[in-house]
């Protein structure tokens, strides 16, 4: 009876699932770890903090500094996929130093894993890559599908852009590549949506410039569960990870408002205070994308989270 107890326990063992996250501790990354246990897939994560080391069942960190060029070897043990997340955060002054920042840490990051592949036996077959709607131009009427052919003139656009060739070089080691494009993400604590809050909920709440901006938004519960499904379902190519229903940044103001029983009496936030006050990071609330879901739900994800409204009230009661 041991015996047989062992064979079952090693062959569900060899059957689990094992992936490497990069940025696994920040927002989008917990979440997905989260995602990831439930559906019993076991976790490696790289993190560049000691601190952050953990090492307990279906968790295992190992360090990794991609400005030093190093990294953990044994993180790839076992591992079929790798879901990359790390970079510096946008929702900082863009100095020219932090969008150097930003820009470097993710194809910094990317190449590291890449050239440590090339260099190490491994079992991945399968990289996915976090990206941006801000990849699409600013427009209020167009409504963008992945395969629309032109990236955003502007920085976020330059970043993305380099950011999804880092990702299309895994490519090269005939891995299948993903590559999701990450709408504004609205968690309870963490993204955007607190700062959207803050100001109604003091009663200063207001649209930023004219409102009428397209904002495509998702519940943080369903950007990391299209993710987990594009590892499970093996989606290849770019897929926008967005709610069905986009609202522009009035309508995503009022509905909060009314969520939380507070009035809006002030006019709009002009956009020459907004970029006083933000320089060109103002960009992030200033630009309008509208974006398709199309594609995830074709490809067979069903949304928890399809309408504002029931976002909302979920985070916000």
């Amino acid at each position: 009876m041991f015996i047989l107890y062992r064979v079952v326990l090693n062959f569900i063992k060899n059957k689990v699932m094992r992936v490497l996250i990069t940025g696994a501790t920040g927002l989008i990354g917990q979440q997905i770890v989260k995602e990831c246990h439930r559906k019993n897939i076991e976790v490696y994560y790289l993190t560049t903090s000691p601190e952050s080391l953990e090492d307990k069942f279906n968790y295992k960190g190992f360090l990794w500094n991609a400005k030093k060029k190093e990294i953990d070897v044994a993180c790839l043990e076992g591992v079929t996929a790798i879901i990359h997340l790390a970079g510096a955060s946008i929702a900082q002054r863009w100095t020219e130093e932090h969008k150097k920042a930003v820009l470097e840490s993710r194809i910094n990051t990317a190449n590291l894993l890449l050239n440590t592949l090339r260099k190490n036996k491994n079992e991945v077959g399968h990289f996915i890559s976090a990206s941006a709607v801000g990849a699409y131009p600013s427009s209020y009427e167009t409504l963008y599908t992945e395969d629309y052919p032109e990236y955003n003139p502007g920085f976020l656009g330059e970043v993305i852009k380099a950011w999804e060739e880092a990702a299309d070089n895994f490519k090269e080691l005939n891995l299948a590549v993903t590559k999701v494009r990450i709408g504004i993400v609205l968690a309870e604590n963490g993204g955007a949506l607190p700062e959207v809050v803050k100001p109604i909920k003091n009663y200063v709440g207001a649209s930023l410039s004219s409102g009428k901006q397209w904002q495509s938004w998702i519940h943080l519960e369903d950007l990391a569960a299209i993710f987990v499904y594009s590892l499970q379902q093996k989606c290849t190519g770019i897929f926008n990870a967005v709610a069905p229903h986009p609202v522009t940044n009035a309508t995503l103001t009022k509905t909060a408002a009314e969520v939380l029983d507070k009035p809006l009496w002030l006019p709009h936030v002009p956009a020459f205070a907004l970029k006083l006050v933000l320089g060109e990071m103002a960009a992030v609330v200033l630009e309008s994308q509208k974006v398709s879901a199309a594609k995830i739900q074709e490809a067979g994800y069903a949304f928890r989270y399809e309408r504002i409204e029931k976002a909302l009230d979920e985070l916000l009661q």
